[in-house]
């Protein structure tokens, strides 16, 4: 007795290829759908630091807003401390001309007269005669030991001929030129502007 066998293999065989289709557009789908799902995250992940590019922007653009405001306060305090600096100077030195005037009296030795005086900032020149070289000497050692005065220079000196009035003739004097400084008036030097002169003379008239 024959049996003819090839209907059901043909049926399993078909049924084998049906599974085959079948599970790879399964694991098609199921690719498809994780590649969508990847995406879908990165997006999302990419939105969310693209959120927080911006917030950090922002927040930088407000740092850098706040910087240039404290820059344009440090540049105000600075210019506030530069004028209060000149003021205090001012008011330290308001009295720098009398105390010039009253030095130039206290140190000035017998024998020396002064022909005019000129300020230009801290430096004074002084022109006038004496009637020797030592008397020029002395009024440059009682410059450097007053309180207001420092760091005398001789510039020239030379003997010339004064007619003063009521003498017989003309003087042999000598016309000398001198630069000193005056010193600024500060805690450190003394007490303050207001502070009580001591007179410094060496060999000079009280």
């Amino acid at each position: 007795m024959r049996i003819n066998l090839l209907p059901h293999r043909e049926q399993k065989r078909q049924a084998r290829q049906r599974q085959f289709v079948s599970l790879a557009i399964a694991l098609a789908i199921l690719g498809v759908a994780i590649v969508a799902l990847v995406h879908v995250i990165l997006n999302a992940q990419i939105d969310n630091q693209i959120s927080r590019n911006e917030l950090l922007k922002t927040k930088i653009a407000e740092l850098d807003a706040q910087i240039k405001e404290i820059d344009k306060l440090r540049d105000q305090i600075q210019q506030v401390l530069a004028r209060k600096q000149v003021v205090e100077a001012l008011q330290a030195n308001r009295n720098e001309a009398v105390h010039l005037l009253d030095q130039l009296v206290r140190q000035l030795p017998e024998g020396v007269y002064l022909k005019s005086v000129k300020q230009t900032d801290k430096k004074v020149t002084i022109v006038g005669y004496a009637q020797s070289n030592a008397r020029v000497s002395t009024l440059m050692r009682n410059i450097e030991g007053s309180p207001w005065l420092e760091k005398p220079g001789l510039v020239e000196i030379k003997l010339v001929n004064v007619a003063a009035p009521g003498a017989s003739g003309p003087q042999h004097l000598n016309e000398f030129t001198l630069n000193f400084q005056i010193r600024r008036a500060t805690p450190e030097s003394v007490a303050g502007p207001g502070a009580p002169v001591k007179a410094v003379s060496k060999g000079g008239k009280a």
